[in-house]
């Protein structure tokens, strides 16, 4: 985040769903330093990570996990809603 110019104190983590990828939708990940009105907010570690309300309905129960193994580096949605999902795992489909 600080690369980005965010500071992780006072700033978000966003993510979303987006139209896209080789199953329909695919995951979308960003910092944010704005909260909408409509936005879930949860916290974790001390992170902050915002949701908007249309995407929230695509990732009810959704674990985002940071895997740093030495299948590579970066983050993994398990998303129990996904009835399908493609080989890198940013996109699925319902």
């Amino acid at each position: 985040m600080l690369d980005d110019g965010f500071d992780a104190a006072k700033d978000y983590v966003r993510v979303g769903v987006k139209s896209g990828g080789c199953s329909g939708l695919s995951y979308d990940l960003t910092f944010d330093n704005k909260q909408e009105e409509k936005d879930k907010v949860f916290e974790e570690n001390g992170i902050k990570i915002i949701v908007d309300k249309k995407s929230f309905l695509y990732l009810v129960g959704t674990v985002l996990e940071y895997s740093g193994g030495l299948n590579g580096k970066g983050f993994v949605f398990n998303n129990p809603n996904a009835n399908r999902t493609c080989g890198c795992g940013e996109s699925f489909s319902l």
